[in-house]
C-alpha cells in the first residue's frame, strides 16, 4: 500500500514540477492567419464547352518541375487528341519568364484564337 502511495505521490511531485517549470518559461505568442474580416470575393469558374470538336485548346507550360517536365506529356496529349479527336486543335505554349508574372501577350493570343486553356505543370 505504501509502494502505491509513494508513487502517487512522486507523480504529484512531478507533475508540480513540470508545470512550475512550464509556467516560468517565456510564452509564445501565435497568430491567426485567418482573415479578421471576411473571406475574398470568389469568381464563378468559367463555363463548359459542350464539346471540345472543332475547338482550339491551349496547353500552356508555366515552367514548374524545370524545362522539361511539360512538353513531354503535352507532345503525347496532342499526339492523343490527334488520333482521337483529330478536329481539335491543340497549341502548346510556354510562359516567359517566371509563373507569377503577367503573361499579357500570350493571354490576348488565347483569347482571341483559343476556345480553352489549360495553365499549370506536368512533371
Amino acid at each position: 500500500m505504501t509502494r502505491k502511495i509513494r508513487s502517487a505521490l512522486l507523480g504529484m511531485f512531478l507533475v508540480a514540477v513540470c508545470s512550475i517549470a512550464y509556467s516560468s518559461q517565456a510564452k509564445i505568442r501565435v497568430l491567426n492567419p485567418t482573415p479578421p474580416n471576411r473571406m475574398v470575393d470568389r469568381v464563378p469558374l468559367a463555363p463548359r464547352l459542350d464539346t471540345l470538336e472543332g475547338k482550339t485548346i491551349f496547353l500552356v507550360d508555366i515552367g514548374w518541375g524545370g524545362e522539361h517536365a511539360a512538353p513531354s506529356i503535352y507532345q503525347e496529349m496532342k499526339a492523343w487528341f490527334a488520333q482521337n479527336m483529330p478536329s481539335t486543335k491543340l497549341e502548346i505554349r510556354k510562359i516567359k519568364g517566371f509563373y507569377m508574372q503577367d503573361q499579357p501577350e500570350l493571354l490576348k493570343e488565347i483569347a482571341e484564337n483559343g476556345d480553352a486553356a489549360l495553365f499549370g505543370i506536368a512533371g
